[in-house]
């Protein structure tokens, strides 16, 4: 075979030029591509967007466990009160039924 000559030489490199210049488009096509597509994503939000409720503090966790005692002791006296009070009815009740049956006897 021959040499090539200079004006192959220059159709070659025309040539590989011209199929450089359409990869160099489709790679130039490809990114703009994907900065469109960054582009439309929405971006990750920095903070949340609701309040966060501030924590209780210590002086409210105490005033809420004096509460709770206050109430516990209250409702031990209401069941005290209320057993007392069962009783007392029920000696009542005896009292009164013992002396309905005397009543009932001396007739």
């Amino acid at each position: 075979m021959t040499d090539p000559t200079p004006l192959d030489k220059a159709e070659a490199a025309v040539a590989k030029a011209e199929r450089n210049t359409d990869v160099l488009q489709v790679a130039m096509a490809a990114l703009e591509l994907a900065k469109m597509a960054q582009a439309q994503q929405p971006a990750a939000p920095s903070a949340c967007e609701h309040q966060h409720k501030k924590g209780r503090s210590a002086g409210e966790w105490l005033g809420i466990a004096c509460a709770v005692c206050v109430g516990g002791v209250g409702i031990a006296f209401a069941s005290l009160a209320l057993a007392i009070l069962g009783g007392v009815a029920a000696i009542v009740v005896l009292v009164l039924r013992d002396m309905w049956r005397d009543m009932q006897k001396g007739r």
